[in-house]
């Protein structure tokens, strides 16, 4: 079973940037899709951007722009440059990797812990 581990969160003053990472336990090639979401308190789990096997990217709206996906398939990682962070940026971000799971296309999503962002005023 496939098992992420976020890492890089932290405190940061607005402007800032931060670089997060996910290192999956076995290959991201096993992924559909690997992504980066987060939850703020009293809030929903939005995904903020997401990359598929194919390279294909996707971002929120809110972090297009100031955000940045990448893959390192060598490392079995997959990082989440932020730069000029805004205090609404502050949330708990997970890292999750969409897999299929048998020959009918059924897919299942993995979740890391996550790790907290905390941008200041």
């Amino acid at each position: 079973q496939v098992q992420l581990l976020e890492s890089g969160g932290g405190l940061v003053q607005t402007g800032g940037s931060l670089r997060l990472t996910c290192v999956s336990s076995k290959s991201i090639d096993n992924c559909n899709t690997m992504g980066w979401y987060r939850q703020a308190p009293g809030k929903q789990r939005d995904v903020v951007a997401s990359i598929r096997r194919s390279g294909s990217i996707n971002y929120a709206d809110s972090v297009q722009g100031r955000f940045t996906i990448s893959r390192d398939n060598a490392k079995n990682a997959v990082n989440l440059q932020m730069n000029s962070l805004k205090p609404e940026d502050t949330a708990v971000y997970y890292c999750a990797c969409t897999l299929t799971v048998n020959v009918e296309g059924a897919t299942v999503t993995r979740w890391g812990q996550g790790t907290q962002v905390t941008v200041s005023w």
